[in-house]
């Protein structure tokens, strides 16, 4: 017989996560701003949009034939008519909506909010029958957790070789799920402390693109449903989970934690509302490199630049993105994988000196192994930005040498208050899904999520999404 209490005996002393469990188990959906409800509906469309788009691409297919194997369930999966085990169905939904690395980025913490999020409220909410305003609740505070905590570890995680879009949204999703299980704040707090065990992610896939980072967020949503059912029965997690000793932050974060700002995670919550900064990407292509395509195609646009007169291209770099747009330089220079391709500086600066874009097509095999456009990246060189301002926004600056020694110098900077207005989120949606379905079909899912408050049953948005409610 286990002799032990079921009450761990740090259990009255406060800490971040049982402060957590408090605000996300204890909070009035009502009490959410109007703006801030829009604002996370716009997010959940800008991620579904993503996810019907990656049903398109190969990847998504081998997931797929992969989760079938281990048989059928009672949750929907994103465009698709299979239905699987809930934590199957989550992270097949996550592997669709971050697959394209096409999905918001939170800046200040170099996190990926929806790509966790969404699906975890979605399969929970969708398999419970909640209401869509329990649902949308759920997933704003799990949105808005998510964010604190990458904004706390400031940059650190990315330094320290982890993907902290797949560790915090372990922990983002254990709120999520526990809020729509009706976990108390006790039940909260020891399922964040399970996750602690759980929680994984790094950086190596960028180095070759290799697949692993897509299944990154859907992993972080199958580990928090797992500790928010064992804590849900009782089962004890440390917690002191994120400044204890071997704590979140503490041991994942090693040298770095010294810049780290624990106190960022519970400052005015609830009152100051931190994911609405979270900017919706307008390429499809790691967060690091936008400024890099904003700042090309504006020189592009302003100056006589033709790829065949082109003598060199130099970037300055912030030091954390090398390793994720620059290094190897050689695997970089000829991606060949649409992976690959996403995060290669050198070729997103190709595509928009040569064709003044970078989109979905630029993901496919005729455009990546174009010999002309893996000629002009080969001229692609990078140097460490002096000026970096990373992690407060990201900078790029290209400088152009032409044959004929001109020298031509673009510098912009991606800022984390600069997020896509309402109409650029609902038009990349409508153009995200127009290859997989009809006209009036994504105008009812658009329209049944931007009045998601309105809807009596998850379980109708989830027959929509997955077809079988057209």
């Amino acid at each position: 017989m286990d002799t032990q209490a079921n009450t761990p005996a740090t259990e009255k002393v406060a800490t971040i996560s049982s402060e957590l469990a408090k605000f996300v188990t204890g909070f009035d959906g009502a009490c959410v701003p109007a703006e801030v409800r829009r604002r996370a509906k716009l997010l959940m469309l800008d991620a579904i949009g993503i996810a019907f788009a990656s049903t398109r691409f190969s990847f998504s297919n081998g997931a797929l034939d992969a989760l079938r194997e281990f048989g059928g369930g009672d949750c929907e999966v994103i465009g698709v008519a299979d239905k699987l085990a809930l934590r199957d169905a989550v992270l097949m939904n996550a592997i669709l909506v971050h697959g394209l690395d096409y999905d918001d980025t939170y800046l200040p913490g170099s996190v990926h909010l929806t790509a966790s999020c969404v699906p975890v409220a979605l399969g929970v909410g969708g398999q419970r029958g909640v209401t869509g305003a329990e649902l949308l609740t759920a997933c704003t505070l799990g949105l808005e957790v998510d964010s604190r905590l990458g904004v706390a570890g400031n940059g650190g995680f990315l330094r320290a070789g982890f993907h902290a879009t797949s560790v915090l949204g372990t922990f983002a999703c254990t709120m999520i799920a526990g809020r729509l299980m009706g976990l108390n704040a006790q039940q909260l707090t020891m399922a964040q402390g399970i996750a602690l065990s759980t929680a994984s992610g790094n950086m190596q896939p960028m180095q070759d693109g290799s697949w692993t980072k897509r299944m990154h967020p859907g992993w972080a949503g199958v580990a928090a449903i797992t500790s928010t059912m064992l804590a849900k029965h009782g089962f004890i997690g440390p917690s002191e989970t994120y400044e204890g000793r071997f704590g979140l932050f503490p041991h994942f974060l090693g040298e770095h934690f010294k810049q780290a700002d624990l106190g960022a995670i519970l400052r005015n919550v609830g009152e100051k509302w931190e994911f609405p900064r979270a900017s919706i990407k307008l390429y499809p292509a790691c967060h690091q490199s936008h400024a890099f395509m904003i700042a090309t195609r504006k020189l592009v646009q302003e100056h006589p630049v033709k790829a065949d007169d082109i003598d060199s291209i130099l970037t300055l770099v912030t030091a954390p993105a090398v390793p994720l747009i620059c290094e190897p330089a050689d695997v970089k220079r000829a991606p060949d994988s649409s992976y690959g391709a996403q995060f290669s500086l050198p070729y997103a600066v190709a595509c928009c000196i040569m064709r003044n874009r970078f989109g979905l097509d630029e993901l496919e095999e005729p455009s990546y192994t174009d010999p002309a456009l893996r000629a002009l990246a080969a001229k692609v060189s990078y140097q460490i930005d002096p000026n970096s301002g990373f992690p407060k926004f990201r900078s790029g600056e290209v400088i152009v040498r032409m044959k004929n020694g001109t020298v031509y110098s673009q510098r912009e900077s991606v800022l984390p208050d600069e997020p896509a207005s309402e109409s650029e989120i609902v038009d990349k949606f409508m153009i995200n899904v127009e290859p997989v379905m009809n006209k009036a079909r994504a105008e009812k899912i658009r329209d049944t999520l931007l009045d998601l408050e309105k809807l009596g049953d998850a379980r109708t948005l989830m027959a929509l999404l997955s077809g079988k409610g057209q």
